[in-house]
């Protein structure tokens, strides 16, 4: 089956609508294999997807190695940075919320290989002696912070803080389709203090909502400002956030036959376009991995078209999750869809609706209310 991704985030109506086409990079697992590294890596990175939202997890040795996460496609797309222009391919991340893209300067392996950024080459690029490190689920960079004109699609984004790296350590990075981050989630996270992309656009009256999407014929893409009904069948169901950081929301139960296998009495979930897999607390993803038969992540094939819908219930909707979805088939194996983290949280378990969730779902970010809408894709 092919899978692509749709998302939007929504605007006023006199605000500009562009739409930003998304291509799906290669796994991680997929490239490591082909340069002959898969083994090394397992061994030296094992890897904490929490890290990326409680960065002081960053050093913890993590519940599950990386080894489920590296299976799952990125969806990148193309924004531009100066005067004249500076093309860029970047991952579009509700799970964070700063701009940056390797700089000039950038000793790291991963710079060589990806595009990189000159300030001398752009007239309209302003310097600050501001420095910035920034820790995700699977790498990290650390730079410093600088301003310039940021095209989105057909939105000119003047004087936008965005970040350039120095330095890019270890593999991930280096191995990634795309050259930097684009992040859309709300202020309170960025580093340094440093005003989100989108932010600074709502700044300017430019936008106000954000949709991701996905459809096999047109295919997947990002739509700044706006929504196309034509992409999700019935209605959008609105569901508020239950906190401005990440997109973060209340979900009810996660059940398989009607039976509760995981978020029992209700737990919290962030919905996050920068995360490949279904994530959430190592006993919850046991007993799911258990019921599908799932054994170290990897799971037969042939069981696919025998298992049951895994059922998201949040703000009292059902949203199912097919077996076709939430497993992952690549080059003749095949491996669970779900990863465990423990993230400690005020407000009890912590899950992770990444790509695999995202995918069936047309996914709208509105700002203006807070607020998430889903629907099935059409």
């Amino acid at each position: 089956m092919k899978w692509l991704l749709l998302l939007s985030l929504v605007a006023l109506s006199q605000c500009r609508v562009t739409k930003v086409s998304l291509k799906k990079g290669k796994s991680l697992r997929q490239n490591l294999k082909e340069h002959g590294l898969l083994d090394k890596f397992l061994k030296d990175h094992p890897r904490n997807l929490a890290s990326k939202y409680f960065p002081g997890l960053a050093n913890e040795d993590a519940s599950e190695p990386l080894t489920n996460y590296m299976e799952a496609n990125m969806y990148y797309g193309t924004i531009s940075i100066g005067t004249p222009s500076q093309e860029f391919s970047v991952l579009f991340d509700t799970g964070s919320s700063n701009l940056w893209v390797p700089s000039e300067y950038c000793s790291s392996e991963a710079c060589s290989n990806h595009n990189h950024f000159n300030p001398a080459d752009s007239s309209t690029y302003h310097a600050t002696s501001e420095n910035v490190s920034i820790q995700y689920g699977t790498g990290s960079m650390t730079g410093f912070l600088a301003y310039d004109t940021v095209q989105v699609g057909g939105i000119v984004d003047t004087n936008q803080i965005f970040g350039l790296s120095e330095t890019e350590p270890g593999t991930f990075l280096y191995y990634s389709s795309f050259d930097g981050i684009l992040g859309l989630a709300f202020p309170s996270i960025s580093s340094s203090g440093a005003t989100p992309v989108f932010d600074n656009m709502m700044n300017e009256n430019l936008v106000l909502l954000l949709p991701f999407s996905s459809n096999e014929q047109s295919g997947s893409f990002v739509m700044f400002g706006g929504m196309d009904s034509s992409y999700y069948s019935g209605s959008l169901n609105w569901i508020p956030l239950s906190a401005e950081t990440y997109w973060q929301i209340a979900m009810d139960s996660i059940t398989v036959n009607g039976q509760t296998i995981a978020c029992s009495g209700g737990c919290q979930a962030i919905i996050d376009t920068g995360t490949s897999l279904l994530a959430g607390p190592s006993t919850g993803i046991s007993n799911i991995d258990s019921y599908i038969g799932a054994s170290d992540g990897s799971i037969s094939c042939s069981s696919m078209s025998s298992l049951p819908d895994m059922v998201f219930t949040i703000n009292g909707i059902e949203f199912p999750v097919p077996a076709s979805a939430y497993i992952i088939e690549e080059s003749g194996s095949c491996t669970s869809g779900f990863q465990g983290i423990n993230v400690p949280t005020s407000s009890g378990e912590l899950w992770i609706l990444g790509d695999v969730f995202i995918r069936l779902y047309y996914a709208v970010f509105d700002r203006a209310n807070n607020q998430v809408g889903l629907a099935p894709v059409a």
